[in-house]
């Protein structure tokens, strides 16, 4: 049975009036958080380009490994159908411009990801075992960062990944066709376009280590905060973690606001860019004793490396 809105409804925490205003999504902000990360990208490669030095190439990991982070995020956001307004642009460019560069398939993740709100925290949760590992002792968490950042845990992932596809020979091919067609079309025009520009290491330096590397940490550690080593499985405000942040979080773990995952879960048809006016809603109203909120990612790294 689902869990979703089981003992908080959304009409318990917004007005009728409220819920309509914020469930408004924008193609306009939809356009301006792609070219915002894509942007990002763009300079920290620009950057290392012009004046190659250990701290440039030290920035483009970090920064370019964030927003591969947050391309992922605005996918999470697309798959809701609220990245933008027009059903089209939302499909289409959210397929090619943020899943396509992850090497992931909108749709696959889709449908899991429903199942994940509505079974959260439960054994039919499809994404319960990114969280029932912690908390972890110091030592496992350390190894866990290292392997992150050696891409031991990329390359693992993509391989799983294959393999799952590969599966069963009956429509073996179809599958692998839905789920890598664009992400090898765009890999072959991005590729193609830095070999003519006689650039190719800024490719491998500036894109694809960082996808192997800081963004694998920032997604772990952006998981472990969501829903893992939490108070209560069963209340929606505590199987699920808000994490208040920094200007330094939210420019590496937390890009375009994913840090708001309660209010994410409780009212999933608010674009992302207005869950912070829900959060200050939910408090105004009474939720905050009841919410599992946590005050910066160091904190949720030492809650988790605690066993």
């Amino acid at each position: 049975m689902s869990t979703q809105w089981n003992s908080i409804k959304p009409s318990d925490i917004l007005t009728k009036q409220e819920s309509h205003d914020l469930r408004q999504r924008s193609d306009l902000m939809g356009f301006y958080l792609l070219a915002h990360c894509w942007g990002i990208i763009a300079g920290a490669m620009a950057l290392y380009a012009l004046f190659p030095n250990p701290l440039t190439f030290l920035l483009c990991l970090v920064l370019v490994g964030s927003r591969q982070l947050g391309l992922a995020i605005l996918m999470h956001e697309g798959s809701h159908g609220m990245l933008f307004k027009t059903r089209n642009l939302n499909e289409w460019l959210t397929a090619w411009f943020a899943a396509a560069p992850m090497i992931l398939n909108m749709d696959t993740y889709r449908k899991r990801h429903m199942a994940h709100h509505r079974f959260t925290r439960t054994d039919a949760d499809p994404e319960n075992y990114l969280y029932t590992p912690f908390p972890v002792s110091k030592g496992s968490m350390a190894r866990k960062i290292l392997r992150d950042l050696t891409g031991i845990v990329f390359l693992r992932t993509q391989i799983g990944i294959f393999r799952y596809i590969w599966g069963e020979e009956e429509g073996r091919w179809v599958r692998l066709r839905a789920f890598y067609g664009r992400p090898i079309l765009f890999y072959t025009a991005v590729i193609s376009s830095f070999s003519l520009a006689g650039r190719l290491d800024l490719f491998l330096l500036c894109w694809l280590l960082p996808l192997a590397t800081t963004q694998q940490l920032f997604l772990r550690i952006r998981n472990i905060a969501e829903h893992a080593t939490m108070p209560s499985l069963e209340d929606p405000l505590k199987n699920s973690r808000t994490t208040l942040v920094s200007a330094w979080e939210r420019l590496t773990f937390a890009p375009y606001f994913v840090n708001f995952h309660i209010e994410h879960h409780m009212l999933p048809f608010v674009p992302c860019w207005r869950l912070p006016e829900v959060h200050k809603l939910m408090l105004a109203r009474g939720f905050g004793e009841r919410m599992e909120i946590r005050n910066g990612y160091w904190d949720i790294i030492r809650l988790n490396a605690s066993a």
